[in-house]
């Protein structure tokens, strides 16, 4: 199985924007690096990997783990950090579930 990838929170076509509106990419302030996650979130990450693990048995844990981590790296750069763990878990939750549909196929009834 190949290990799912979400979408990303880059914006594809940027530069034919700047290109467009006559600013060059050196005006374009580079955005500044998120800070590196506290434990408390690292702590979060391990715990939702876990859940996820017991909730989708028959995916490979190296999938799981990928996909918990792709869910918070879309979120690298919120400001607010409270909600993340949870909208984190929903988004793998969600992505995990689409896999495990793909993989079994469409149900007959």
């Amino acid at each position: 199985m190949a290990p799912v990838s979400l979408p990303s929170t880059e914006r594809a076509g940027t530069s034919q924007v700047l290109e467009g509106s006559g600013a060059r990419a050196a005006d374009v302030p580079a955005p500044t690096p998120a800070p590196a996650p506290a434990p408390e979130e690292v702590t979060a990450v391990r715990n939702t990997v876990a859940r996820m693990q017991a909730a989708f048995p028959l995916v490979d844990a190296a999938v799981v783990e990928a996909t918990v981590r792709a869910a918070y790296e879309d979120f690298r750069q919120a400001r607010v950090r409270a909600y993340i763990p949870i909208l984190a878990e929903r988004r793998s939750r969600r992505t995990l579930g689409a896999v495990c549909r793909t993989v079994s196929g469409p149900e007959s009834g």
